[in-house]
């Protein structure tokens, strides 16, 4: 990817040094930060609230693009453009993943299904600016926790995914993350169910790597962000079980909170910085990180089709939701859900643009961390066997 320099970002040993820890916000706590989101003012400041040269020019942005996809008869994605493709780091981060699984308890055809996955191949195209496989283990340790969950708990009825058992098993998924407080009596059982469940022990372990390498802020952050996408896999759960099934935008309510947007909270922790909360939770910084989520959880669907109508019990899509809406083919709903990717993505492009005269290098560091993710979640969706029907 083509940065201009002020966008350049350090990505090998080499490099200028990533900047420090947290954000130089004065003391005043939210009143600060929305005076930073503001941008400076005062004699002598407008320079500094000029934005880069693409954001001022009618033509196009260089860091996105149409790309075909899948058998070129759907409409193009719009998506950012690639940042870098490693493959050498990839395979070392799969090596100390598969490796980690099977101290977690996973078995042997797991094992095969993970390294098959290519987690390690995801960090690797989604975080540009990190070069350190121990901590690109943190990104693939916790998605691969995410989907073993995903796919064990709630989706795959062949693997035991059951809708009535969900919501126990997640219950038990927040303990797993989120230690709670000595019990007495009743602490010993529960421990001993949070050691019996490779799924249970995968996500404990991906945390304990996380707390090592990040703030407690940071790590609440990835663990609320997954709260909340339990969620919406209770939401779904409720639809299977019952058998009625959402309508497209109660669908894609749920689908906000269970997005890429939980993968994409350790973006500043692989790039080994903080955005400070008030930035981090801000409004406009929230929206940005939310159409980046749900643009890449939109390509997730569109690729994830053919393996959803399929299931026993099919799986809420939001391909499948609008043809069932609109009693429209599977291609016409397609196309729909391209067209509401592709906003999403302008959306965020647009908000970027306007975030760039914050004078925040955590903050400029993050929305290019966010671009970021959706270019390598593309790619890897696009290049991962999962998804080829």
């Amino acid at each position: 990817m083509t940065h201009t320099a002020a966008e350049q970002v350090p990505t090998d040993a080499g490099s200028e040094p990533p900047p420090p820890r947290g954000c130089p916000i004065p003391a005043g706590g939210a009143t600060a930060a929305a005076a930073l989101l503001a941008g400076p003012s005062g004699l002598g400041t407008s320079a500094a609230r000029l934005l880069p040269w693409f954001a001022r020019t009618a033509g196009p942005d260089p860091e996105y693009a149409a790309v075909s996809w899948g058998d070129g008869t759907a409409p193009p994605l719009y998506c950012p453009v690639l940042g870098r493709v490693n493959d050498a780091l990839a395979a070392e981060v799969d090596e100390r993943l598969v490796a980690w699984a099977k101290d977690c308890g996973f078995a042997d055809d797991e094992l095969k299904g993970i390294r098959k996955a290519g987690f390690g191949r995801l960090v690797m195209l989604a975080h540009p600016d990190c070069d350190d496989p121990d901590l690109l283990l943190i990104a693939a340790q916790l998605n691969a926790a995410w989907w073993a969950a995903d796919d064990l708990y709630a989706d795959s009825t062949e693997l035991g995914a059951d809708p009535t058992a969900l919501p126990p098993r997640l219950a038990l998924a927040m303990a797993a993350m989120d230690p709670v407080p000595p019990s007495g009596e009743f602490s010993g059982p529960l421990e001993a169910a949070l050691r019996g469940d490779r799924v249970l022990v995968s996500l404990r372990s991906g945390i304990d790597h996380l707390t090592r390498h990040s703030t407690p802020a940071q790590v609440q952050r990835v663990c609320y962000s997954t709260f909340s996408m339990f969620v919406s896999w209770d939401a779904y759960a409720a639809w299977r079980h019952t058998g009625v099934y959402p309508t497209a935008w109660e669908y894609l309510n749920a689908r906000h909170h269970d997005s890429f947007y939980t993968s994409m909270t350790l973006v500043d922790v692989l790039g080994g910085y903080e955005l400070p909360a008030n930035l981090f939770y801000d409004p406009r910084v929230r929206r940005a990180a939310f159409q980046a989520g749900t643009a890449t959880v939109l390509v997730n669907d569109l690729f994830s089709v053919a393996k959803d109508a399929a299931d026993e019990v099919p799986v809420c899509n939001m391909v499948l939701q609008i043809a069932a809406d609109r009693k429209c083919s599977i291609a016409e709903a397609t196309e729909a859900t391209v067209e509401l990717h592709n906003q999403f993505v302008r959306d965020f492009q647009a908000g970027h643009r306007e975030l760039l005269a914050v004078p925040s290098p955590e903050l400029q560091r993050f929305m290019r961390g966010l671009r970021a993710w959706m270019a390598g979640g593309y790619e890897w969706h696009a290049t991962n066997p999962r998804y080829r029907t």
